[in-house]
C-alpha cells in the first residue's frame, strides 16, 4: 500500500467495495469522482493492457453519482486491430450504469523524423524542492498529496502544482504509471473551473485526458491552461507532466453546483 495509507477499494469476490477515503465532497457525497476515473481506467488498463499498445486517449462520462456501495466494472472490445484498440467499459452501481468509459490504444512504433512544434511548456521546479502542505486527513483532503508552485484552489488566475498520490487505488495492487495518471487526472476539473474562494463551483460531469508517453516517477504536474463558461455550463483544460516534461492533457466540462459549506471553508482556508 502507497505510504501505508488505506487504499480506495477493496476487492470481495467479483465486486470492488469502496473505503470511507473513496467519499467525494458533493452534497449528499457518493464516490469521489477520482476514484470513479481512476477504477474505470485501471481495470480497462489491467484487462486489456499490452505493453505494446499505448492508452493515448482516455473518455470518461460521470452521469450518476454513485453511492458508497459495493460495485462492478463490466469491460468489452469495441475495436481490436494491428494498430487500435477500443476499449468501453461501465461501472454498475446497484444494478444500474453510473459512469462509463472509452479507452483508445495506439500501437507503439518506429517514431518518424522531424520537428514539430511543441508549444510552451512549463519549467516547475522539482515537487521535492517545494514545501510541503501540512498533512490533512478530514474529507476531500489528506487523500493524496500537493505541492503548489503557482496560486491556489481558492486564488483566481493560472494554477500550477505537483500531486503525488499517497494510497493504492485497489488493495494489494500497486498503481501502474497509467492507473497513477488515471486516479489523479479528475483534478483538472477543479484545477480549471474552480472560481475561486466559497461559494458556488462546477462540478464535472466528464473526464478526457490524451497521453503521448507514460509517466516516469511519482509525481504529476497539472497547468491550468483555460477556463470558459456560460449559464452554468463550464469547460476547462489542464496540461500533465512528469518530471522530464509534458506527457499530455486533460479536460473537463461542468455544471454549476454549490459547495458544502464546510467543504468551501476547508478549501479557502
Amino acid at each position: 500500500m502507497t505510504q501505508g495509507n488505506e487504499p480506495f477499494f477493496r476487492r470481495e469476490g467479483d465486486f470492488l467495495v469502496p473505503n470511507a477515503c473513496a467519499r467525494g465532497p458533493w452534497q449528499g457525497a457518493g464516490l469521489h469522482g477520482r476514484v470513479i476515473v481512476g477504477l474505470l481506467a485501471s481495470e480497462i488498463e489491467r484487462r486489456h493492457g499490452d505493453p505494446d499498445f499505448m492508452p493515448a486517449r482516455v473518455t470518461v462520462d460521470l452521469y450518476r453519482a454513485p453511492g458508497m456501495v459495493p460495485l462492478q466494472i463490466e469491460t468489452r472490445v469495441a475495436r481490436e486491430s494491428k494498430r487500435i484498440r477500443v476499449i468501453d467499459a461501465d461501472l454498475i452501481s446497484e444494478g444500474r450504469s453510473a459512469g462509463r468509459a472509452s479507452i483508445q490504444f495506439l500501437h507503439h512504433t518506429d517514431h518518424p523524423g522531424g520537428d514539430p512544434w511543441h508549444g510552451e511548456t512549463w519549467s516547475a521546479p522539482h515537487a521535492e524542492t517545494l514545501p510541503a502542505g501540512e498533512p490533512r486527513d478530514d474529507t476531500m483532503f489528506g487523500l493524496w498529496e500537493m505541492r503548489w508552485v503557482e496560486g491556489s484552489i481558492s486564488s483566481i488566475g493560472e494554477r500550477q502544482l505537483w500531486m503525488r498520490e499517497n494510497r493504492d487505488l485497489v488493495a494489494g495492487e500497486p498503481l501502474t504509471p497509467f492507473g497513477r495518471v488515471a486516479v489523479g487526472a479528475d483534478y483538472a476539473s477543479p484545477l480549471a473551473n474552480m472560481v475561486g474562494g466559497p461559494g458556488y463551483t462546477f462540478i464535472n460531469s466528464d473526464l478526457t485526458f490524451y497521453l503521448a508517453r507514460l509517466p516516469e516517477g511519482e509525481w504529476i504536474g497539472f497547468e491550468s491552461v483555460a477556463h470558459e463558461a456560460s449559464e452554468g455550463v463550464a469547460i476547462g483544460h489542464c496540461n500533465l507532466y512528469d518530471e522530464k516534461g509534458r506527457i499530455g492533457w486533460a479536460s473537463a466540462c461542468g455544471m454549476a453546483q454549490k459547495v458544502r459549506g464546510d467543504i468551501a471553508a476547508r478549501s479557502a482556508g
